[in-house]
């Protein structure tokens, strides 16, 4: 199966930039599912259910979220009747939403797609490490499902790093999202998951994680929080992780990274 995570999707930028992507990289990587985490879709805080609906059209299988899930009030409704767009599975019980969502491909193939937040520097929600062993205590790689992946919502990568290493072997992909720099140390874990502390964000990188740098350097300069963030509306460079995994174990046989356009060195998988 080959598997696509695009990282954080920043503003109207972002947005753009990665429904115009999706389709061709879709055809020209021959993908079989597409993951892309749209927290920061809506300005930079949230997402509305329009965005998400034309993530959908564009290519999209499944939407994570993170702790911004909540920041546009309209979301709510719809996350309860879209089971496709999820939010971290460690909220407690009763939040709206889920956690993870079950993927049949047209081949019948089965993929389950997750997301958990971190608890270190975030809010002290449930434990992502129960909620995830409990999950999977219901699926069997390469058995139930074809492909287990975990998007792993967390500011640590000490965190998100140990969490790979506890289920190295019963996923096929942990990936990191939330600070929106990609990291270099996509690998093939010992167990056979492919690892990434963090994917990246879809957005312009002449930034501050994002957003336009001079409202985000006066609170860091001034410490005052009076001063307005709002997306950088710069070129736009698209991030993400490219996994084919074995259909016979659910293992991954292969990570790459993505990046294209904007200002970081471009990486593109080999098909």
């Amino acid at each position: 199966m080959r598997i696509l995570f695009l990282g954080d999707i920043v503003g109207r930028r972002g947005r753009e930039a990665v429904t115009s992507a999706v389709p061709l990289l879709r055809h020209d990587l021959r993908l079989d599912l597409v993951i892309v985490n749209a927290e920061n879709a809506s300005h930079g805080f949230g997402l509305t259910p329009d965005m998400a609906r034309s993530l959908f059209a564009a290519g999209a299988d499944v939407i994570s979220l993170g702790n911004h899930a909540w920041d546009r009030k309209e979301i709510i409704p719809y996350i309860a009747e879209t089971p496709r767009l999820i939010r971290p599975l460690n909220y407690p019980s009763g939040t709206p939403g889920n956690g993870s969502v079950l993927i049949s491909l047209p081949d019948g193939r089965k993929a389950l797609v997750m997301q958990t937040l971190g608890r270190l520097f975030m809010d002290p929600l449930d434990c992502p490490f129960r909620a995830t062993g409990d999950l999977l205590t219901k699926y069997r790689l390469g058995a139930s499902v074809h492909a287990i992946i975990a998007d792993i919502h967390a500011e640590a990568s000490s965190e998100k790093m140990a969490y790979g290493h506890i289920f190295d072997g019963q996923m096929s992909l942990v990936v990191g999202t939330h600070t929106h720099c990609p990291t270099s140390d996509n690998q093939i874990l010992p167990g056979g998951t492919a690892f990434q502390s963090d994917a990246g964000m879809c957005g312009d990188y002449d930034s501050v994680i994002g957003m336009a740098k001079t409202g985000a350097m006066l609170r860091f300069w001034r410490k005052m929080p009076t001063e307005r963030l709002a997306p950088a509306d710069g070129a736009v460079t698209i991030c993400g992780v490219m996994v084919e995994t074995d259909d016979y174990t659910g293992l991954a046989c292969r990570i790459e990274p993505l990046r294209m356009g904007g200002r970081l060195a471009p990486a593109v998988p080999t098909v």
